[in-house]
């Protein structure tokens, strides 16, 4: 079960653009700058009372970030939803029937274990789990 939307990642060509952008929208500066190297991704984080917003930038063609830019311009590229146990839920939407990315959770942005469910399992939608690591 989900706790809560815990983040709206979206893809941006450059942080430094990007950033003022959002500072000025959002009328709050970014919290935290992280770059998430088994990625290829830097991150840029703000927060709006429980809400957060996640820019991703690739920092290589490798990144999958890279390649949706490519393919789908700058945008939002996923929604993250805050999970209690991560292990219990990938369980629990596999036993479903839902695809998952990543067999185990790996360490993501934020202090959190990380696992997505492919887009074709969820109306075209990019979802990721995440929990905080304790």
């Amino acid at each position: 079960m989900q706790n809560k939307i815990e983040h709206l990642g979206i893809a941006v060509k450059s942080l430094e653009n990007s950033q003022k952008v959002f500072q000025d929208i959002l009328g709050v500066d970014a919290y935290k700058k992280e770059s998430v190297e088994s990625e290829f991704v830097n991150t840029l984080f703000f927060k709006i009372g429980e809400s957060k917003i996640e820019l991703l930038e690739p920092t290589s063609e490798q990144s999958t970030i890279h390649k949706f830019i490519e393919k789908k311009g700058e945008g939002i590229h996923h929604i993250a939803f805050d999970v209690t146990d991560i292990y219990a839920e990938m369980q629990r939407l596999q036993d479903l029937g839902y695809t998952l990315l990543n067999k185990e959770p790996k360490k993501g942005a934020d202090n959190k274990l990380i696992c997505f469910i492919h887009p074709k399992s969820s109306n075209g939608v990019l979802i990721e789990l995440c929990q905080e690591i304790k």
